[in-house]
């Protein structure tokens, strides 16, 4: 076991495990139930226009992007990840219950920009958290994989929500599983609590235990460049996955010929998939190199982006989805531990790991006008999204080349 794993293990690594991924499964419902509807419910609800839909949703993201940069180094400079993540609990209350309490827009588009934007980075804090206890990056992983499952069920069950008992009723279930965040985020703070004032033991032996020496120097991948290079390299693979699932519709009607219905049940197969795929990652993480999953997400995202643009019927279209999913769950499940494990902070890992997603989306966007304007139509936007798995692969591959485990020495602790 390594030294992670042993000082994961000594904080009482089951229980931690278990909170977590409790946490995770709320924090990912919360705003899986939310943010896919949010446009729907600024024009229903609030009496948004189209044109200011898009604006709303700007700034909100704008403030989701620099909460997620702010307060991770807020949290890294005092090495406390729980208070904060309970803070911002308390913010996505709030935020749901302003919500669900008023038909201003004004109201509303304050409080998305003021509460949602910060209480966005709770799942940052999470995971920079388990980082900082000592969690392997398999724990890491499959803790993640929870938060992804919530977000396969989310928006189905938003859909169900909204048609059987209106719009309002998916806020009063955004309300409801708010609560739950908050709960779960207290229970694992006075978890650690407990933790950190053990009774005293006069009598109990040292234990050994392996840490990392925090006299080492920083790899070299704390470097501003280090942290440059990985950054772009999963804005270019996140910018290929959101440009894929936004391309899908006019793909499958346009150049297949098929009904939508096609284009909603491959990227279904996909999302099913991507759970069993993110466990499997989580597996293999305790055996294989972060490192060379990230290739193996890379070689299957290329593979894939090719693929579809050669596909001409509904059976190479669903099979292609293996690889698809096992692209998307490399990138956010390895991708994840990849960063935490080269950016030595794991509040400032976890929060650019979060704000890639954010960057990927907004360059999707020219990538789908420029490429749906070439010869090749809707597939080029596959053809451009396979070419950006290369360099990403490059500029990962540079990034973990100058990197290595920090050296471990033991450390004698009082007590168990």
């Amino acid at each position: 076991m390594t030294a992670p794993g042993r000082a994961w293990a000594a904080a009482g690594g089951s229980p931690v495990r278990v909170r977590a991924s409790v946490s995770s499964l709320f924090w990912g419902l919360q705003f899986a139930l939310l943010n896919p509807a949010l446009a729907l419910l600024l024009v229903s609800v609030y009496g948004a226009t189209g044109g200011q839909v898009g604006g709303i949703l700007a700034a909100y993201n704008t403030s989701a992007f620099l909460a997620s940069v702010v307060v991770p180094a807020w949290a890294d400079r005092r090495s406390d990840y729980l208070r904060p993540m309970l803070g911002a609990a308390g913010l996505g209350l709030a935020l749901a219950v302003v919500l669900v309490s008023t038909r201003s827009l004004t109201v509303a588009v304050v409080a998305l920009v003021v509460l949602g934007g910060p209480a966005g980075v709770g799942v940052s804090l999470l995971f920079a958290h388990l980082q900082h206890a000592g969690a392997r990056p398999s724990d890491v992983v499959d803790i993640r994989a929870v938060f992804s499952v919530a977000f396969v069920a989310g928006p189905p069950l938003a859909t169900v929500l909204m048609g059987a008992f209106g719009d309002r009723a998916l806020l009063v279930a955004v309300v409801a599983v708010a609560i739950l965040v908050v709960v779960a985020s207290a229970v694992q703070t006075a978890g650690r609590t407990a933790r950190a004032s053990p009774p005293a033991d006069r009598t109990a032996p040292p234990v050994a235990v392996e840490r990392a020496d925090p006299a080492d120097p920083p790899a070299a991948t704390a470097s501003r460049t280090a942290v440059v290079l990985i950054v772009v390299a999963f804005v270019a693979l996140q910018a290929s996955n959101t440009a894929e699932v936004a391309v899908m519709g006019l793909f499958v009607t346009e150049r297949l010929g098929l009904p939508v219905l096609w284009a909603g049940t491959a990227l279904g197969v996909a999302a099913a998939l991507e759970i069993p795929a993110l466990l499997a990652v989580g597996r293999l993480a305790g055996r294989v190199r972060i490192l060379t999953l990230v290739v193996t997400g890379c070689v299957a995202g290329l593979g894939y982006g090719i693929g579809m643009t050669v596909v001409d019927g509904t059976v190479g279209l669903i099979a292609l989805q293996i690889l698809n999913a096992w692209f998307v769950a490399v990138v956010n499940g390895a991708g994840l531990a990849l960063f935490l494990q080269v950016i030595p902070r794991p509040g400032l890992a976890s929060g650019m790991f979060s704000n890639t997603f954010r960057l990927g989306s907004v360059a999707s966007g020219p990538i789908l006008g420029w490429a749906s304007t070439t010869s090749l139509g809707y597939s080029a936007v596959f053809a451009v999204s396979a070419a950006l798995t290369v360099p990403a692969l490059v500029l990962v591959l540079l990034v973990g080349r100058r990197s290595g485990p920090p050296r471990t020495r033991t450390v004698r602790l009082a007590g168990g």
